[in-house]
């Protein structure tokens, strides 16, 4: 099979297989929906399992914004949402910018909550998307992306994450603090911004900085204000206990998509796999540095930025992949008018279908695909933003 040029991926072909990624992602949400009444499957897991935390963070916070970060308060607080649910203690570890985004969440019933918090994440990132791909590709590919299906079932915020990152290739170049503050709103999820600010500085993006800065540094006022230094104080408290869950696996190793998680995996140390990491997200903001540099453009520095957030960060997810939407209608978008480069297809088809497997495949091998699957799309990105 030729993998280089990739003939056999046709426009025609990837359109198939989208209509059937789609129909197959409808008939899996519908199922999911029709055998959890009141929010619970038969296994006992919420619907939406990850979202849970945010309910109930949500519901303690309402009243007492520093007890959403006590397990003991927080857990009790889950039960009491969902008395059916048999699933354990899920975290809630993010500052209180995205408890103040949560907040409201419990004035409504669970399911109505989780639908209201999807869709509306969900049509923040098709909106810029939208604009990044080819008219002539229509929505298809973005409905099938399996990386929305995947936040869906966790009930999480990749799709918030991804939004803000494609806003900000489609908005910065016009408008340069808008698309900065778009940037400056990853402070809901610090983790997946550590790469932007020296993008933004080597890109000597002055005004975007400025954004970035008024709307990072608004949301944190405006979250000591609406919750108090109390809630700041518990999410402090909490970060020892969130690298403790890191290298231990508690949250599960197959689900990461970091080096760290890669080398745990497969059985290395602790230091070991802290150095790789180190040394996978040194090299990978160096490369962002020197592209960022040439300037070639917002689109092609946010697309650049998004890939380099999920190597950087130790904490990538599974449903944080619904970020590389963005980056992949980008690449896609170019492509189309220019013609694929070599290894381009596969690179963009793998890249495409990770959140579909990247799980499984470690979970019955421990082997973890996406570290390699992101490298290489980071280099698809930066091999395409250089002659942009």
């Amino acid at each position: 099979m030729n993998l280089r040029e990739a003939p056999w991926l046709t426009a025609d072909r990837a359109q198939a297989w989208c209509r059937v990624l789609a129909l197959l992602s409808a008939i899996a949400v519908t199922a999911a929906v029709a055998f959890s009444p009141g929010g619970v499957d038969p296994q006992g897991k919420p619907l939406g399992t990850d979202f849970i935390s945010f309910y109930a963070a949500s519901a303690l916070a309402r009243h007492d914004p520093a007890s959403a970060y006590l397990p003991a308060l927080h857990g009790a607080a889950q039960a009491a949402a969902l008395p059916a649910m048999r699933y354990g203690y899920t975290t809630f570890l993010y500052p209180p910018p995205f408890l103040l985004l949560c907040l409201a969440l419990s004035t409504l019933p669970y399911l109505a909550a989780l639908g209201v918090w999807l869709g509306a994440s969900l049509a923040a990132l098709a909106v810029p998307v939208r604009r990044l791909l080819p008219k002539s590709f229509g929505m298809l590919p973005f409905v099938a992306f399996p990386g929305l299906l995947v936040n869906a079932g966790h009930g999480q915020n990749g799709c918030i994450t991804g939004a803000l990152f494609a806003g900000y290739m489609v908005v910065g170049e016009r408008f340069p603090l808008l698309g900065g503050a778009l940037l400056g709103a990853l402070v809901i999820k610090p983790q997946l911004a550590l790469a932007v600010p020296v993008a933004l500085f080597a890109a000597r993006r002055w005004r975007a900085i400025a954004g970035a800065a008024a709307s990072s540094i608004g949301l944190c006022l405006l979250s000591l204000l609406v919750l108090g230094p109390q809630a700041w104080r518990g999410f402090l408290a909490s970060g020892g206990a969130a690298r403790t869950m890191l290298e231990q696996g508690q949250n599960g190793f197959p689900k990461l998509q970091s080096t760290f998680a890669a080398l745990r995996l497969a059985g290395a140390g602790i230091d070991t796999a802290w150095a790789a990491q180190a040394t996978i997200a040194i090299a990978v903001i160096g490369v962002l540095i020197w592209t960022a540099r040439r300037r070639p453009g917002t689109a092609a520095e946010g697309a650049a930025m998004a890939v380099a957030a999920l190597l950087v960060s130790p904490w990538s997810f599974d449903y944080d992949l619904a970020l590389l939407a963005g980056p992949l209608a980008w690449v896609a978008a170019i492509a189309t008018r220019t013609g694929f480069r070599p290894w381009e297809k596969i690179v963009l088809l793998t890249a495409y279908c990770l959140p579909l497997f990247s799980r499984a495949v470690a979970d019955n091998t421990d082997i973890a695909l996406g570290p390699l699957v992101l490298l290489a799309l980071f280099w698809v990105v930066q091999r395409r933003t250089v002659s942009a």
